[in-house]
Formats: structure tokens, sequence, C-alpha cells
């Protein structure tokens, strides 16, 4: 019996596959030789989430792997149109990140009502400062993204006491649709970002739309960096548009130490770490085996993305 062959796209730490030893023949690939050995590979982990490379070398001759999983939530770091055009099944992280990142967000919203920057700013000046704070229970949240982060936000945001509205490409039962945003965006305290990357979503949050806040309303985005058209924000928040902003996810990754964003005023920077829990990568090896399991079996794929939309169905 011919023994498949696993092409890792590699990051650092590797993940730990030990129950598929003897059973696939597993070979490691970078940016620089991963063209040469995709034609070889029956399958596919894109471990290195932040890479490109598969995106630039799908594209040529010879055959491609029949699967591809990537070790994250996002796609479209990877879906090009010779890949989307093909055969090849695609999936994704979907489940592993919901709770870790909910419960990031709830503490920036928090974080925001009870002027937590604020508090440690005056402590390193040895300044006391009494404040009043807001209370989170009674206030309003619209989270973008109606995907499974999205609604672990929503539930985690409904158990602090805050009303929270879902947003999602079409409207259905506890769900708006986008042309219910800007009225709902515009009433709102805590408008988050946790959308796909699509066309239809790319640069949603710019000038217009931050001009409809409330001047009293905080921003927050988990969901891809290309949502928001960051300059707008930097603007919207040195103009006082909007009272603060927070960015685990940029356009650009990492940040350089140049970067004009570092020094907006009322923004909260984290460098993509939302989701990321200790042992967050053995979850992600776990899954993929998991799934490969399916996959040897000839069973039916979980957390299959629909390459046309870029995300999988149900968002």
């Amino acid at each position: 019996m011919t023994i498949p062959t696993l092409l890792v796209l590699d990051a650092d730490p590797l993940p730990r596959l030990g129950r598929l030893t003897g059973r696939v023949r597993i070979e490691h690939a970078d940016a620089a030789t991963l063209p040469e050995r995709l034609p070889s590979a029956d399958v596919l982990l894109v471990w290195d989430f932040t890479s490109h490379a598969v995106r630039d070398a799908w594209p040529g001759e010879g055959p491609r792997p029949r699967w591809v999983h990537t070790a994250s939530a996002g796609v479209d770091h990877l879906l090009c149109p010779e890949l989307a055009a093909s055969d090849t099944v695609v999936t994704n992280a979907r489940g592993i990140f919901d709770g870790a990142i909910a419960e990031y967000v709830a503490a920036l919203v928090l974080a925001f009502a009870k002027d937590l920057p604020r508090t440690l700013e005056l402590q390193r000046e040895r300044t006391w400062r009494h404040r009043e704070t807001r209370r989170v229970a009674g206030s309003r949240a619209v989270v973008v993204g109606s995907g499974p982060i999205g609604r672990a936000i929503g539930a985690t945001l409904t158990a602090l006491g805050v009303t929270t509205a879902l947003v999602g490409r079409a409207p259905r039962t506890g769900v708006h649709g986008p042309e219910d945003l800007d009225r709902l965006i515009a009433r709102a305290d805590w408008v988050i970002a946790a959308a796909p990357l699509t066309d239809e979503t790319r640069g949603m949050f710019d000038a217009r739309r931050f001009g409809v806040m409330q001047p009293s309303a905080h921003f927050v985005n988990v969901g891809r960096g290309q949502l928001v058209v960051e300059d707008a924000l930097a603007e919207a928040l040195r103009r006082r548009w909007i009272a603060g902003a927070a960015l685990d996810v940029f356009t650009t990754e990492p940040l350089t130490p140049a970067d004009p964003l570092w020094r907006v005023p009322g923004l909260i920077v984290s460098p993509h770490m939302s989701g990321d829990t200790i042992g967050w990568r053995d979850d992600l090896a776990a899954q993929f085996v998991e799934l490969y399991e399916l996959w040897a079996a000839g069973r039916p794929l979980v957390n299959v993305v629909d390459k046309r939309r870029g995300y999988v169905p149900g968002h």
C-alpha cells in the first residue's frame, strides 16, 4: 500500500503529529522549497499560517495536493484563483480559537470601561487621581461576523450584561444582515470586527463608518487587519470621533517600530495574540490529526472552506 505524503509548511515549533508516525510520509518545506515539493504531496498542512507561500506557489505545472489544511481560522493568506478553481479540498482550524478570542474581547471591553490603560499610566507616574468609570452591564455591542468566533464573543458579552447584536453575510434568525450595520453601530458602545476577509468585507471600517459611530464608542478588531482602513481609524481617534480602539490584527504584520499606529492616542495595539492561549499549538495539531483520520478513512471532512466565499459556510 502506498503511504501518503504529508507536506508541512513549517513554522517553529513544528506540530506534534505523533499519532501519524508510520502511517504517513512527513516532509517539510519553507517558502523557497514549497513550489518544487507541492506536486509530490497528497496533503499540505499550512502550519505557518502567516505565510503567503501557498498562494505564490500553487500556480504552476504538475499535480497538487488533494487536501490543504491551514492551522488558522482565516484562509485569505493561501487562497488564489488557481486553488479556488481546483478540486482540492481546503479546511481550516474553525473551533480552536472561539473561546479564547471571546475572552480577549471581553477583557478589552472591561479595560476600556474601567479605564485600566489610564490607571496603569497614572501608576507609572505615581499619580493618585480618582475617576468614575462605566458600567458594562446595560451597554450595547455590535459584533460583525456571525461565525463561531463572533457567536462566542456575543455570548461572552451577553453574560456580562451587554445587549449584543450579530451582523453576518445575510440576515437569519438571531443575525442581522449588512444592511442593518450602520443603524446598529450608530447606537453601539462597542463595535467588534470578527468577520472573515472577503471582497465584501475588505476595508468595510472606513472613515464613513467611524463617522457613524458615537463619540463614546470603542472599536475592536480581532478579525483581519484588512477589514479596517487603518489611516481612517487613526484619524477618527485623533479627532475623537470615537473614544478608543484596540487592534489585534493589522494590514502588515508585524508592525515595525516606526509604524505610526504605535503612537495613536486611545489605541491599544497587540501582536495578533487574541486566540493564542497556553497549549494552542497542541490543540491545532490534535485537530489536524483528527481530520487526517477522517481523510484516510475516506469519510467527509469537517471545516471545509467554501473557496468562492473564503470561509466555512455558516458565517
